[in-house]
């Protein structure tokens, strides 16, 4: 179990999809294709109608590379997106952001998640979460966005993502938040080379030794696009279906995509294999 706010998310019984919303004009996959704000609102209640069982809303893209942009036109983007969707959709809609004052804008219109790809580490951010009695993901990712990609040594990438994920839920819990509140996710793409991503996959049931729920996100991401042949990020959906079947065969709990209503086939067919066909 997920505890987010008020609500609590039934974790384990199947496979959920949080789908990615990216309000912003530069994310490595649909960036400026939702960056308007009514867009962004139709393909937030269009990914729930596929399927979505989370959503999560972004405005600053953290594609390898990218730099940061202020707090303020973070908010711009994001905040009117989640107030609407907040009012109109039924599942938890989650603040993806690295900036306290941003995430405390979007618990205050109706995101209940903050889902921090740094794991927490601005000053501030764990205090902002756990005022609000938010769930929160804690990512592991090494350095930032614009630098990350410098930062891919490991002496064993499995064991060492694992540790220094551990490291940050240990902050988090430090901190004061409680432990049902947090969710991991060990970053694929994030600080991690080509090969990396393929062996974090292949043992990602290392990271249940962590006790807590799994996300994990493989969507569109340029190692799939790699193995295909160099794909382009439209033509990513076959090899992002077999990434979520891998990982929802492994049992991860939560799995970001940007097409909902395919991965969500997808999971309702592994999950036939693994839990039983529903009735």
């Amino acid at each position: 179990m997920w505890l987010t706010r008020q609500r609590a998310i039934e974790t384990g019984e199947r496979t959920l999809l949080m789908g990615v919303l990216n309000v912003t004009p530069d994310s490595f996959s649909d960036g400026g294709r939702y960056f308007d704000h009514e867009a962004a609102v139709v393909h937030g209640l269009q990914m729930v109608a596929d399927g979505a069982d989370l959503l999560d809303v972004g405005g600053e893209s953290t594609r390898p590379g990218s730099d940061s942009i202020s707090a303020e036109d973070e908010m711009q983007r994001v905040v009117p997106v989640i107030k609407r969707l907040a009012a109109q959709v039924d599942v938890p809609v989650s603040i993806d952001t690295r900036k306290p004052e941003v995430a405390m804008a979007a618990l205050d219109v109706g995101a209940v998640i903050v889902n921090d790809v740094s794991g927490g580490r601005a000053e501030g951010m764990f205090r902002v979460v756990g005022d609000a009695g938010a769930g929160l993901v804690v990512m592991h990712m090494r350095g930032e966005p614009s630098t990350m990609q410098q930062l891919t040594d490991y002496r064993d990438v499995v064991a060492d993502v694992r540790h220094e994920l551990g490291e940050r839920l240990q902050a988090a819990l430090d901190a004061g938040i409680e432990p049902e509140r947090i969710a991991v996710d060990p970053g694929l793409g994030f600080a991690k080379t080509y090969e990396q991503n393929f062996i974090l996959m292949r043992g990602i049931a290392a990271f249940f030794e962590l006790g807590r729920p799994l996300v994990a996100g493989p969507s569109r991401k340029s190692f799939i696009g790699k193995v295909l042949g160099d794909a382009p990020v439209d033509d990513r959906v076959e090899g992002t279906a077999a990434a979520v079947a891998w990982l929802a065969g492994q049992d991860v709990e939560i799995i970001r995509v940007h097409d909902v209503k395919p991965m969500a086939r997808v999971v309702r067919v592994v999950d036939a294999i693994r839990l039983g066909p529903p009735p």
